[in-house]
């Protein structure tokens, strides 16, 4: 196969599970993005209701291009392994994985405890690496694959209170696919790792706040965090549908990404290249100020 970057047509499945819906959000728009270009794209999601809605939104004139698949991220490699299989006979195989199955489960970490954090990597840690172990035979018999996998600026600034499950989940998310992209390489698989900030997508701030198990001392840092999260709706400065294709440029190596070589990393919004690169600044900071330490506690 040649390289999807440079292709007119290639085959992805995007997957749409636990992303506000198929009707709303980053996938809905990365399909239509993707169709555009000419490539043919599998779309999955829970809810097969909206996978039909989403066919129906489609420009006719794109639509045969168009694959629908339901599936839930969460019920297991095993199962995903079939879908995975039914996807790639729908168009012969697969090229691109797009992995941007994403919830936020907020709350404080202390009353939400681990319950709450096992909620929230079960969808977007877990779930996310089994459906790339149920894709990547697919994508490496493709000889010339791409994998993004959609992360957040959260990971590089979990300091929010009432974010930390999702920052920890996004941060975990992070760490594998780093790792994943060093041990695909061996078979040509270029991965790409998106870490959006805040972007007017419909139904991401949608999940009720943690309160099942207040604790008094946490009232005021409670209200504070719901109150923070809850304004955040609406004004959002970053456009989804902008967003979507630079992901799409950068996989084919078109547009904004034309004549650049492969990023690994894109990060997208002003508020997340402020946040990455502050907190990038702040360790470097710590490490000067304490370079002599750090380094003075290796053996004699």
């Amino acid at each position: 196969m040649s390289d999807l970057r440079y292709r007119q047509c290639s085959s992805l499945v995007i997957d749409l599970s636990f992303n506000a819906g198929t009707s709303s959000g980053f996938g809905r728009r990365l399909v239509k993005s993707a169709l555009g270009r000419g490539d043919r794209v599998i779309a999955t999601a829970r809810s097969l209701e909206k996978l039909q809605d989403l066919v129906a939104s489609c420009d006719p004139k794109v639509r045969d291009n168009l694959r629908i698949l339901q599936l839930d991220i969460a019920e297991g490699e095993a199962a995903l392994k079939v879908k995975a299989d039914e996807a790639a006979a729908m168009w012969g195989q697969i090229d691109v994985l797009v992995n941007n199955a994403g919830i936020a489960f907020p709350g404080l970490l202390e009353e939400g405890g681990s319950a709450l954090l096992r909620k929230q990597f079960d969808t977007n840690v877990f779930g996310v690496l089994d459906m790339t172990v149920a894709v990547l035979p697919h994508l490496r018999a493709s000889k010339d694959a791409t994998m993004v996998v959609v992360g957040s600026r959260s990971a590089w600034r979990p300091e929010i209170p009432g974010l930390g499950p999702y920052a920890s989940s996004k941060a975990a998310v992070h760490s594998l696919t780093e790792t994943l992209s060093a041990e695909l390489a061996p078979f040509n698989i270029s991965v790409l790792l998106v870490a959006p900030g805040t972007f007017r997508t419909e139904g991401m701030y949608g999940q009720q706040y943690h309160t099942s198990n207040p604790i008094a001392d946490n009232n005021a840092l409670r209200q504070l965090s719901m109150t923070r999260l809850g304004s955040v709706p609406g004004t959002e400065k970053g456009d989804p549908d902008k967003a979507m294709e630079v992901v799409v440029d950068v996989v084919r190596g078109e547009g904004v990404a034309k004549g650049r070589p492969w990023p690994g990393y894109l990060v997208l919004g002003e508020d997340a290249e402020r946040d990455v690169r502050d907190k990038c600044n702040k360790v470097l900071g710590v490490l000067g100020e304490w370079k002599d330490v750090s380094c003075s506690v290796n053996f004699d």
